[in-house]
């Protein structure tokens, strides 16, 4: 494989607080193809990149944080991933970034999945989900979600969310009206921001199967500087198709 000098030497300028060498530049450039993705992104070679077809997502997260970095208005990376079933579209987050986000961090993250949800020509209307419906209970995680949705309210004010509630309240406004009438979230969800990383892969992984055929999109990688996107090694054909269009719109905007 032939890689420009270039390539490695921009790696090692970047990396040249940890005090690398060249000869290690030259290796982790040879040696990692996701790595050669993104510097040429990074040197403007290429427009966007889809990574991750074979290896850990977080070896490859490493590779995005840094080289590309985070957006400036960005806390945390996050990954979304959609989920087309027979009577709606659902977006899940965050599936595979952060295994236990704070409240800023939850509300960082819903701010850009609602982003990247409205580039599909859909309104978010955000759910954000706990084990406690409206204060029913009072746990760690229950007022975190609660004050994730204060932080939204009060940041942004244009986003319809609200929580922090069950799945099923999300998923229908009756089950809502019933619990909570005076709730500002109005029909059925669209974005469910979970609590945490299990929950949200455990959801997305069980609607995939179960209800949505194996047809997905995603994981749409939130927070990145350019337009980059982390697969999985299970990501099939369609998927790969479907992202493919994805940084494409992202590359153009």
């Amino acid at each position: 494989m032939m890689i420009r000098a270039t390539t490695w030497q921009r790696y090692q300028q970047l990396m040249g607080r940890r005090g690398i060498t060249p000869e290690a530049a030259k290796e982790a450039v040879l040696r990692k193809p996701s790595l050669i993705a993104t510097l040429l992104l990074e040197m403007g070679e290429c427009d966007a990149l889809l990574i991750g077809t074979v290896g850990g997502y977080h070896a490859h997260l490493r590779h995005v944080a840094n080289v590309i970095g985070k957006r400036p208005d960005a806390s945390v990376f996050a990954a979304m991933n959609g989920v087309l079933l027979p009577n709606r579209i659902l977006f899940i987050a965050d599936t595979y970034v952060n295994e236990d986000p704070s409240p800023e961090e939850v509300a960082g993250i819903t701010r850009m999945a609602a982003e990247e949800v409205s580039r599909f020509g859909l309104t978010p209307k955000i759910a954000l989900l706990s084990h406690s419906n409206f204060g029913s209970a009072d746990s760690t995680s229950a007022r975190k979600m609660r004050e994730a949705r204060e932080l939204l309210v009060e940041r942004h004010p244009e986003l319809q969310v609200d929580g922090e509630m069950h799945g099923d309240a999300a998923l229908s406004a009756a089950i809502r009206a019933l619990v909570y009438p005076q709730s500002s979230l109005k029909g059925e969800a669209n974005l469910l921001i979970m609590p945490n990383l299990d929950a949200a892969n455990i959801s997305f992984n069980l609607l995939k199967v179960t209800g949505g055929g194996g047809i997905t999109i995603g994981p749409i990688l939130l927070g990145a500087n350019k337009p980059a996107h982390i697969l999985t090694p299970t990501a099939t054909v369609r998927r790969i198709v479907n992202l493919t269009a994805l940084a494409v719109v992202d590359a153009m905007a």
